[in-house]
């Protein structure tokens, strides 16, 4: 994925190598962090877990995790569990490029929707989340065992895309309805 300016920054499936610096993200990111051991689970383990790094240019670092995101697809429903960018790397749309990123991938492994908690007193994600079309479904009182802070639900339907054969059906319908009148 190339960025503006000329920053090659690209976003990939997330290895194990991946995950110390994944972990130290998290560490500087979140009250209550997962462990490395979680992320091995979900890499190795929990087949439906889908997570990707942002790799920061080539130019800056070998294979220098920058960000980092991540969706369980249960049936037609993506839930992102994690989004988070290196302190360092914040406030240059890198955030959203994962978050692009994810719902993409989401759709293209067949989700109908994509749900996400986050934290109330957090404006700037809320703001992130709802200019790619996520909406307050619900509220999870005191969810945030570190602070009691409570979670906002937030989800985002993607319209269904009419295939070739609807289309070519409603073609054919529409021309038989202006052929008869």
């Amino acid at each position: 994925m190339t960025g503006s300016g000329g920053d090659d920054f690209i976003i990939v499936p997330m290895e194990e190598q991946d995950i110390p610096q994944v972990a130290a993200i998290d560490q500087l990111s979140f009250a209550n962090p997962w462990s490395a051991q979680s992320y091995h689970f979900e890499l190795t383990v929990n087949e439906a877990a889908h997570f990707q790094v942002l790799l920061a240019p080539p130019a800056e670092a070998a294979r220098q995790v920058v960000g980092y995101a991540g969706f369980w697809l249960i049936v037609d429903e993506a839930h992102i569990g994690t989004l988070a960018v290196h302190p360092l790397w914040r406030r240059r749309g890198l955030g959203e490029r994962l978050l692009v990123a994810l719902l993409g991938q989401a759709r293209g492994l067949g989700a109908a929707s994509v749900t996400l908690e986050v934290r109330a007193g957090n404006e700037a994600a809320q703001q992130l989340y709802r200019r790619h079309g996520f909406v307050e479904v619900g509220r999870r009182k005191r969810y945030y065992q570190d602070n009691g802070e409570d979670a906002i639900l937030l989800t985002v339907r993607f319209q269904p895309e009419v295939g070739r054969a609807e289309g070519a059906l409603k073609q054919d319908l529409d021309r038989i309805e202006r052929c008869g009148s």
